[in-house]
Order: structure tokens, then C-alpha cells, then sequence
């Protein structure tokens, strides 16, 4: 039995693996975009449409939306995102939706009646549509001619060193593009940790895109 547990006592254990991807902060996702390329033939993007190749994952957050549906996401230090849909987020657990976004623009609000321009009662946020400079977008989450309700949630981030908690309030909206659909996010994100809340919130804008699962792996 010599020899039994007689590893390097510092070795630092592998990394755990994350989410329904089976992947660890720190690791790489190589991501597809030929079937996006083709599919948004004909179409004009809000941003240049990303490149095919590796992700590597900088931090991961995880939130249950109800009691069958998980948020998991995997982000980069480019602030873009790999965004899975999974009934319990566990390795290995299969994906019902995968997406891609990517960082298009920031506001931060001077004061409360610009942000009651954007999340008050009558805000532009959760509208029927979005005009981003124009380019229109309609709402994706929730019916009707009036203002829809936002989505709100708080989502676990981890970045290998530290976890945070992160509130978010946010509205999806869409628009042609080819044959597939971009989608726009626009989310306020405020950081629930204390050292961090006193630095206010922000409106973040992410433009997004649909992926099949055979299109994202792990490497």
C-alpha cells in the first residue's frame, strides 16, 4: 500500500465542474456561429455577428426561476454570456435552450427621474417595443398593447475567488434578422454585495442569438 494518498499535499484540487455545459471557471467552450452566419444571410445585425471559436469561462451564476427551470450562465471577461436553460442545472443535465450574448451598450442614470424614465410605470423598459437608434425591437416577454410587468430575479455569480449576489430587473425583445431572430436585452443589474451597492445600478443592453446545443462543447 505504499504510495496510497501520497500526493503533493499543495496540489490544488481540479476544478468543479458547472451547469448543464459540465464546465469549470477557468475552462474553454468552443462555440459555432456558422449556422447564426448563414441563418442571418439577408439581414442587417446591430453589432458585427461573433466569431466561431474557443470561450473562455471566467466566472458562472445560476438562478432557479421556478421549480423547473434553471438559468445558468458562463461568462467570459468580455462580459459576454452562454445562456442555458435546463430543468435542474446540474452537470450533465439536458439543455431545453441555449443563447449567445454580447455587450452592446451601458447607461447609468444620473437620478431618480431618468430612472424613472427608463423602470417607472410609464418606462421605456418593458414597452411594447424598443427603439435602439433606430432599430426596433418588439417585446418578446408578455402580451398586449401596455406595459408588461419585468422580469426580476437575483442570480448566484461566481468567479472562481468570490461570490456575489446580483439583482436583476430585466425585458427581452426581438426583431427579424434573416431567418433567425436577434434579440435585445435590456437589463438593470445592481450588485447586492455591500461593498458594491453603493455604486448604484446600471441599464445594461446585450444583443443576443439562439444556438442549437450541437453548436456550443466542451474542450
Amino acid at each position: 500500500m505504499i504510495g496510497w494518498f501520497g500526493g503533493d499535499k499543495n496540489e490544488k484540487p481540479l476544478p468543479k465542474e458547472l451547469g448543464p455545459l459540465s464546465a469549470a471557471i477557468g475552462g474553454a467552450l468552443e462555440i459555432d456561429f456558422l449556422s447564426l452566419e448563414a441563418e442571418a444571410l439577408g439581414g442587417e445585425p446591430a453589432m458585427p455577428l461573433p466569431r466561431s471559436g474557443p470561450f473562455i469561462i471566467a466566472g458562472y451564476g445560476e438562478v432557479a426561476l421556478d421549480a423547473a427551470t434553471v438559468l445558468s450562465r458562463y461568462y467570459d471577461e468580455d462580459h459576454r454570456i452562454i445562456q442555458v436553460m435546463s430543468t435542474s442545472g446540474q452537470p450533465g443535465d439536458a439543455v431545453d435552450d441555449i443563447s449567445f450574448y454580447q455587450p452592446w451598450d451601458s447607461v447609468v442614470p444620473a437620478g431618480q427621474s431618468e430612472w424613472n424614465r427608463w423602470t417607472g410605470p410609464n418606462g421605456l423598459i418593458g414597452q411594447p417595443s424598443y427603439d435602439a437608434d433606430g432599430i426596433l425591437y418588439n417585446r418578446f416577454w408578455g402580451d398586449g398593447p401596455e406595459r408588461a410587468q419585468l422580469v426580476e430575479f437575483v442570480e448566484k455569480v461566481d468567479d472562481g475567488e468570490e461570490q456575489r449576489s446580483i439583482h436583476q430587473t430585466c425585458m427581452l425583445y426581438y426583431r427579424p434578422l434573416g431567418s433567425t431572430r436577434e434579440m435585445l436585452l435590456i437589463n438593470v443589474e445592481r450588485d447586492l454585495d455591500l461593498a458594491q451597492s453603493q455604486a448604484g445600478s446600471s441599464v445594461e443592453f446585450l444583443i443576443g442569438y439562439g444556438l442549437a446545443p450541437a453548436d456550443v462543447r466542451r474542450v
